[in-house]
């Protein structure tokens, strides 16, 4: 999983930007103040790519409105890293999905492709956030020769609804795109997919296709007031 128009960088260049020295703490990668995204960076112990986490708010977003863009497994292409196709495959329930995806890698790298099995946990009596958990599922699907198959593309995505009306995020994982990769490339993706996303998902809900829809999502979410309201109510489950 890559960009285009990348430049070719020969063994032994000093890319200070893409090659940081990284702990197994996180590290700030890049700071939007405007925007207040935030990325971070790490090393873990078994993990041959870094780790990566991303924070932002999105401001004055209705929590339906946040899922059915979430939802909207059809259109990743318009606003996720480098996506050339997406596809339901299957429906578990309301809160369990598979998707199929194909990521764009560069000139001299084939594509990749990845099964994700994504699960969505819903706000309780003692957690007022809704988590959405990704996990690549690499044998649920033959392989797609010439697509190398992904290893993982893991990620978390924390949404807590917020007193003044914005959702706070918090994003966590890691990507493992399989085969042989440069570590120039592999670094860049770790770098700037991150921000990327979330930069992608800050315009996306701001779409009148979701902001304006009247579709109804298919599971429960509250904002801050609501979740408060029904959990004094003890109307939340446990």
């Amino acid at each position: 999983m890559a960009v285009t128009h990348l430049p070719v960088y020969a063994a032994g260049d000093d890319i200070d930007e893409l090659q940081m020295k990284l702990t197994n703490q996180w590290t700030l990668v890049k700071n939007d103040k405007l925007r207040q995204i935030k990325t971070y960076a790490r090393l873990e112990d078994g993990k041959q790519y870094r780790s990566f986490k991303a924070t932002m708010v999105m401001k004055d977003v209705k929590p339906e409105t946040l899922v059915r863009f979430l939802l909207d497994f059809e259109n990743y292409g318009r606003w996720y890293w480098q996506v050339l196709e997406t596809k339901l495959l299957k429906r578990v329930s309301p809160t369990e999905y598979y998707i199929y995806m194909v990521h764009k890698a560069p000139a001299g790298l084939p594509d990749r492709d990845v099964i994700l099995h994504a699960t969505v946990e819903l706000q309780t009596a003692t957690k007022n956030y809704v988590m959405l958990r990704v996990e690549a599922e690499p044998n649920y699907l033959p392989a797609k020769p010439p697509l190398v198959r992904m290893i993982a593309e893991d990620l978390t995505f924390k949404f807590t609804p917020l007193e003044n009306g914005d959702i706070a995020v918090e994003s966590e994982g890691y990507v493992d795109p399989g085969g042989k990769v440069p570590s120039w490339a592999a670094n860049f993706v770790q770098h700037s997919a991150p921000y990327s996303v979330a930069l992608g998902s800050l315009r996306m809900v701001k779409k009148e296709e979701y902001a304006k829809s009247t579709e109804p999502i298919p599971f429960p979410i509250y904002n801050y007031q609501d979740y408060l309201n029904k959990q004094l109510r003890g109307l939340l489950p446990q």
